[in-house]
């Protein structure tokens, strides 16, 4: 073994190594999931290369590079070059994305080249990434003490990911952007790379390996721990991805939740990765211990998948009384660890128990530790890729997270058999491997339906529909007085309420009404299909598309509410398109006379991504002339800053642009905003004609059930322009591509409910409508006296 002296340097340049990868990963989603989508596919697509390119560059390493070469130096390459491609990323990303609209299609075309695109973004760097701890092994022999460092290597690693998982969410992109954390995981890139170069030029460059090592030495039994650590990487990324999904239920699904999560799963298996590391010296029999850590993982998930249905989603616990996001903060902190820790330190310490028992003195490190990474990694991709594709759909979280528990238990018997421990051991683990298994019960259906209030809505409505999609858990609910309510994200999405029936009939009537020929149309999401059905009934339109991500909303939900949609999906004007919108919109021809977006709250992980400036402006290429397009805005689980960025980002693309209001009770509750690429001129005697023609008389009806009798009551709502706005919104943080700025704001107001004094802040900046409405003295005359009333004056 080399210098013992320089192993915390090493350390330390791991920890840096770790940081700078996990910002990379944070980036280079981001930015691909713009380009080609953020559907359950196009992550799993993203997702399985980016761990791919891993598990390739661990193996081909050993392979490709000599013992002869210097580790560090190896090292500080793979460190420049990681940087270098992760800056020819960023810039390169606006010729990519244009080149993947250009041929991007649906089918398995589209879905090869969703693939070709991530290939060519994400595995040059993530080959590096993956090799960079085989290339630092051959500082070190495979002894158990040398064994014993790489797992500190790896447990090192895996806390600079924590450190940069949560730099990333919490503070570069929320303060910055994507260009600014590329830069500082470049910075770290470099640093690392030049302290490696440093210390190579102060060290021997002789190789600790053996001057010609065997390609491959046989250490009987060696198969057997690489399966067991393949199945290892499975259970993990396999449990990590349900846990995600129900934990962002319990919390909110929020960026800041996504990232607390990753990093406290990080962090425990870091954690176990150091006790791991440092047992593995110790050890005469490090297989045994190996598979007692499968199976002590049978109890680990167990007990994280009861604390995760059976326990947290019942604390008392009320999220809309906390005065501060960071309290909050606290809370969810402590139930992550408090669920997830226990399973990710037992991960953790499985890595270089494997290490140990697969190790012999005679072996080249590098290849030592390129099978077994690459067999946790290929493992860990058939996991996170099983889960989300294949396991949540056919199975369910329950019985997938069952089938972990079996695999984890099959893996550690298997290898105590291996090792001729006594029968008896092994029976009774099979046996209390079996009982834990059935203990995991399935997701409550109040949780998937009410989410982070789910234990305020015990008793209060039947859950009468609960469904596992590939990008959501839905719900639909019935209370006592016969309202329903869709779910979606852990919270009501729509519903029959009085107040929320107006908005979304507000919302369809208006996309049709203001465009002169409305003959095509397409609405984002789907949700209970109010909006769309509302678009449906337009005498006019010809052809209608409905966009939506998730196949369990149309398909299954809207049913749900099939008298208040008009029946909208078995409409033959209608298609429904299942993919995310900006991705439809991206790689489509067809253009429209009016497009409608209501989509998920812009706390939720990606909406924001459908409320940027870049977004409107491909809204806007895709309008024909007099085309409209409208916003969904929503005042309550907000802040005044999310308000702001969703308004002033619309008006930045929309300069003609208007708000209208749907108030509860004379207080504010959530916003239209409409804009054309022309002024808007609304002929209000032409309106109330058109609302009065027989072909009309199912969207007339459509508003008397709103209380709206007259096209008045309408365009009453009527609550300001853009211009009016300037004061309000000069302040206003601008939603780009580049920064996804609405996520980060949004989500520090989902528990807030000030929609009152948002919208009482707004109408003091409101005026009386200039230019926008033409008709009779008589009819403008009404129409602006309702305009005050509405608005207080």
């Amino acid at each position: 073994m080399r210098s013992q002296r320089l192993l915390p340097a090493l350390l330390l340049l791991f920890i840096g190594s770790g940081c700078a990868a996990l910002i990379y990963e944070v980036v280079w989603f981001q930015l691909l999931e713009l380009v080609i989508g953020s559907s359950a596919v196009s992550i799993g697509v993203l997702l399985g290369t980016f761990m791919g390119g891993m598990c390739l560059g661990s193996l081909l390493l050993p392979r490709l590079t000599g013992p002869d070469a210097h580790p560090l130096r190896l090292y500080a390459f793979l460190e420049l070059g990681i940087g270098i491609v992760g800056l020819i990323v960023l810039f390169a990303m606006p010729v990519i994305g244009g080149a993947y609209t250009a041929w991007a299609g649906a089918g398995v075309t589209g879905l090869l080249l969703r693939g070709l695109v991530a290939g060519i973004c994400l595995l040059p760097p993530t080959m590096m990434m993956g090799a960079t701890l085989p290339a630092m092994s051959r500082w070190v022999e495979a002894s158990p003490r040398g064994v014993s460092w790489l797992g500190f290597f790896y447990g090192g690693n895996t806390a600079g990911a924590v450190v940069g998982c949560l730099l990333a969410g919490f503070y570069l992109l929320r303060v910055h952007d994507v260009a600014f954390a590329t830069y500082v995981a470049v910075a770290l890139n470099v640093t690392v790379a030049a302290i490696a170069f440093l210390i190579a030029m102060m060290s021997p460059v002789e190789s600790s390996a053996p001057a010609q090592p065997p390609s491959f030495v046989m250490v009987s039994g060696r198969a057997v721990v690489y399966v067991v650590i393949a199945l290892s990487g499975l259970t993990a990324l396999s449990s990590e991805v349900l846990w995600t999904r129900t934990l962002s239920l319990l919390i909110g699904a929020t960026t800041y939740t996504f990232s607390l999560i990753l990093a406290v799963f990080l962090f425990g298996i870091g954690l176990g990765s150091s006790v791991g590391a440092a047992l593995a010296r110790t050890l005469d029999r490090p297989r045994v211990a190996l598979a007692w850590a499968q199976l002590s993982l049978c109890a680990a998930m167990a007990w994280t998948s009861y604390i995760v249905t059976e326990s947290l989603p019942y604390w008392p616990v009320n999220p809309s009384i906390a005065t501060d996001f960071w309290f909050q903060f606290q809370l969810d902190l402590t139930r992550v660890l408090f669920a997830v820790l226990p399973p990710s330190i037992l991960w953790g310490a499985s890595f270089p128990l494997a290490l140990a028992s697969v190790a012999s003195r005679d072996e080249d490190p590098a290849r030592l530790v390129g099978g077994v990474y690459a067999a946790n990694t290929l493992g860990a991709i058939v996991g996170s890729l099983g889960s989300s594709l294949l396991l949540t759909i056919w199975l369910g979280t329950q019985k997938s997270q069952q089938l972990m528990i079996l695999i984890a238990a099959a893996s550690g018997l298997l290898l105590l058999l291996r090792e001729r421990v006594p029968a008896v051991a092994v029976g009774i683990a099979t046996v209390a491997a079996s009982v834990l298994a059935l203990t995991v019960q399935p997701v409550p259906g109040i949780l998937v339906a009410y989410g982070r209030y789910a234990v305020t809505q015990q008793g209060q409505s039947d859950i009468i529909y609960v469904g596992e999609g590939w990008n959501a858990s839905v719900a639909v609910s019935e209370r006592s007085n016969g309202v329903r309510n869709y779910h979606n994200a852990g919270k009501v999405q729509a519903s029959s309420e009085p107040q929320d029936m107006r908005l979304q009939r507000m919302l369809g009537h208006l996309t049709t009404l203001i465009p002169k020929e409305p003959k095509r149309v397409l609405v984002i999401g789907c949700g209970a299909g109010v909006t769309a059905g509302a678009v449906s009934i337009e005498p006019r339109l010809e052809h209608q598309v409905i966009a939506e991500i998730e196949p369990l909303v149309p398909r299954v939900v809207s049913e749900y509410f099939s008298e208040h949609n008009f029946a909208v999906v078995q409409n033959p004007k209608v298609k429904v398109h299942i993919d995310d919108a900006r991705h439809y919109l991206f790689t489509t021809d067809e253009k429209f006379d009016a497009i409608t977006s209501d989509p998920l709250d812009p706390w939720v992980k990606g909406a924001a991504m459908l409320y940027t400036r870049e977004f409107f402006e491909l809204a806007k290429q895709h309008l024909n002339p007099g085309g409209v397009v409208t916003l969904f805005v929503q005042l309550y689980e907000s802040n005044t800053e999310a308000v702001k960025s969703e308004i002033g980002t619309f008006f930045e693309a929309f300069p003609n642009g208007m708000i209208f209001a749907n108030t509860y009770n004379g207080q504010g509750y959530d916003l239209v905003l409409l804009g054309q690429v022309e002024p808007t001129k609304i002929d209000i005697d032409e309106m109330e004609e058109r609302l009065k023609l027989p072909e009309y008389a199912p969207m007339a009806q459509s508003l008397r059930e709103i209380g709206m009798y007259s096209a008045i009551d309408l365009f009453a709502t009527y609550a300001g322009t853009a211009r009016d706005y300037e004061g309000w919104l000069k302040d206003a943080q601008i939603n780009r591509d580049r920064n996804l700025r609405l996520q980060y704001l949004a989500g520090r107001g989902l528990n807030l409910y000030h929609a009152d004094v948002i919208f009482a802040d707004m109408l003091n900046y409101a005026k009386e409508p200039d230019g926008v409405f033409t008709g009779s003295p008589d009819k403008l005359q009404t129409l602006i006296q309702r305009i005050r009333t509405n608005q207080g004056r």
